[in-house]
């Protein structure tokens, strides 16, 4: 299966008619309604709306969490509805770097072992570099000097540092991020938003779901959801 880095330049992403709908107890739940999204590659793009206007689903079937109901999600020429399970778990851990609010790191590893960890399951690397690229990535995210603690002994801060180089061990050319600094200090947020937009700067594309509003200077673009349709920011902003 072809590495996004392997696609041709321009969208990385494309959403094309994208509905998504749950049942419930009291009938078929729309989340989604016809979306129709373009990312191009080295974008920092920011997806913003009230709870509950369809941000988590989004997001979800960028990684190939869920699947549409209705249209096709394209990731750097992967149809992913079309895997099967097994496809999009080799897939995403391959080409995708997910990084959480709650930083989900082990407990029982330390912070060098988080990010070696993603190689070990994806066989991306010769098992005598793993540790090596592990440690020159906790130094390009500022934390190198953690790499033999448990996570319980960081910061907040210091832990979504690591928790976006378990992100990156693998390579992956598109990062996605789920409310990466909902649980950070206002000058903490900062410093991880400046570390998202110097990485759009090395060529990977980041797509952060967010209710902070003041994200307009770090990011491309904002696309903005409002009952589960795109109500501005739809269309890509450059080409890489």
């Amino acid at each position: 299966m072809a590495n996004l880095s392997d696609q041709p330049n321009g969208a990385l992403v494309e959403l094309r008619g994208v509905t998504k709908t749950f049942p419930t107890a009291a009938g078929t739940f729309t989340a989604l309604k016809e979306i129709n999204l373009q990312v191009n590659r080295s974008e920092f793009v920011a997806i913003v709306g009230k709870s509950g206007s369809g941000k988590s689903t989004l997001l979800n079937l960028l990684v190939g969490i869920d699947r549409p109901s209705a249209g096709q999600v394209i990731v750097g020429g992967a149809a992913i509805q079309s895997l099967n399970q097994d496809q999009i778990a080799l897939w995403r851990g391959r080409n995708v770097g997910v990084v959480f609010q709650f930083f989900q790191l082990l407990p029982t590893l330390t912070v060098i072992e988080n990010v070696v960890l993603p190689m070990d399951f994806c066989n991306t690397y010769p098992v005598r570099e793993r540790r090596a690229r592990a440690m020159r990535l906790l130094e390009q995210v500022g934390v190198a000097e953690q790499a033999d603690k448990l996570p319980a002994n960081l910061s907040g801060g210091q832990q979504q540092r690591a928790a976006i180089a378990r992100a990156l061990a693998n390579d992956p050319s598109m990062l996605v991020a789920d409310e990466p600094t909902g649980n950070l200090d206002s000058n903490t947020a900062d410093a991880v938003m400046q570390l998202f937009q110097d990485l759009t700067a090395t060529g990977k594309t980041v797509v952060m779901v967010t209710h902070e509003r003041e994200v307009t200077r770090w990011v491309t673009r904002t696309v903005t959801l409002a009952d589960g349709k795109i109500v501005n920011g739809a269309k890509g902003g450059h080409d890489a």
